[in-house]
């Protein structure tokens, strides 16, 4: 993870579901679906001194189509301050996020393969621990949920 051997590289790191945060990870989805849930699971560093990229896949339930997901990520997101569900084909872009608490979350159907995917980006020093202990610590002491925490990021 040195400096020297990442830039301009691309490097997966506990890949084959060795990574530490599988578990939590199939929890909370467990947690919101109802069902046992199997994950793969590699993140991938880049050559960026923060930000996280990340797409994820999923079956797609037959019956569901683009209309019913963005239905459903609306309600689940749609009043949330520091979550933008993207649309009309704009993706999620780590530059877009960074040196903020918010997260872009694009999501959209893989016709050919059935899946639906979600691709999501945050800075993970803005909206990562820390920024989630704020955000907690707001919400348990009956403060405004974005005290101290921003919403505009560095880039335009």
């Amino acid at each position: 993870m040195l400096g020297s051997e990442l830039i301009g590289n691309v490097v997966p790191y506990n890949a084959f579901g060795g990574h530490r945060h599988n578990p939590e990870i199939r929890q909370n989805l467990r947690r919101a679906s109802g069902a046992d849930v199997r994950l793969s699971f590699t993140p991938v560093l880049v050559p960026a001194a923060r930000g996280i990229l990340a797409t994820s896949s999923g079956t797609l339930i037959d019956g569901v189509d683009q209309a019913r997901i963005d239905e459903v990520y609306r309600e689940a997101y749609g009043d949330e301050t520091f979550i933008e569900v993207l649309t009309d084909g704009r993706l999620p872009r780590t530059n877009d996020v960074l040196g903020s608490n918010r997260t872009q979350i694009a999501v959209g159907i893989d016709e050919r393969a059935g899946r639906l995917i979600a691709i999501s980006a945050l800075d993970n020093l803005g909206k990562g621990t820390a920024g989630a202990a704020i955000q907690s610590a707001n919400l348990a002491l009956g403060l405004e949920e974005s005290l101290a925490l921003p919403l505009n990021g560095v880039a335009p």
